[in-house]
């Protein structure tokens, strides 16, 4: 039997933790797919086909280890996890902050489906404080983002906040 996992976020923009949750949940699974949340209520950066192109380009060199998917997705988590056939989702863990809100999650989810399992990872320390809200608030008032996010998303994060 195929294990599927699904990782699912916002990734506005796909950060070097991000990276890193999925290099290791991939050791986990056979097939991993990304979710990328529309979650137009967050008022994302970038556009959805934007933040889909960015997570492909930047997670393409897993495939080796575990078939890569992305897909965008709008649906009630769970539902979208009965779709893509996932019996876990992995979730990163940077804090106590994202454990009460993680855990909560969870406990809602198994509400919904028990038959599908929550995987948190916790996020190596050298990400643990990266959050993309923060990078764009350092990329638009002219900090040096390259530590955070990968090569080309610093480029793209930099064009985007430098447009009139």
């Amino acid at each position: 039997m195929m294990r599927i996992g699904l990782y699912p976020g916002t990734f506005d923009p796909i950060t070097n933790g991000h990276v890193d949750i999925v290099g290791r949940a991939v050791k986990l699974v056979d097939k991993l797919v990304i979710g990328v949340a529309v979650n137009s209520g967050k008022g994302p950066m970038f556009t959805l086909d934007e933040r889909v192109a960015m997570v492909r380009e930047e997670t393409a060199r897993f495939s080796d280890a575990a078939q890569i998917v992305v897909l965008p997705f709008d649906s009630l988590l769970m539902h979208f996890a009965e779709q893509v056939g996932a019996s876990m989702i992995v979730r990163g863990l940077r804090a106590v902050a994202d454990f009460e809100y993680e855990f909560q999650m969870t406990a809602m989810n198994q509400q919904l489906d028990r038959e599908i399992e929550t995987v948190f990872l916790m996020a190596d320390p050298r990400h643990q404080a990266i959050a993309s809200r923060l990078v764009k608030e350092i990329a638009a008032l002219g900090g040096d983002i390259s530590k955070f996010v990968p090569s080309k998303v610093a480029e793209q994060l930099v064009a985007k906040v430098r447009k009139p």
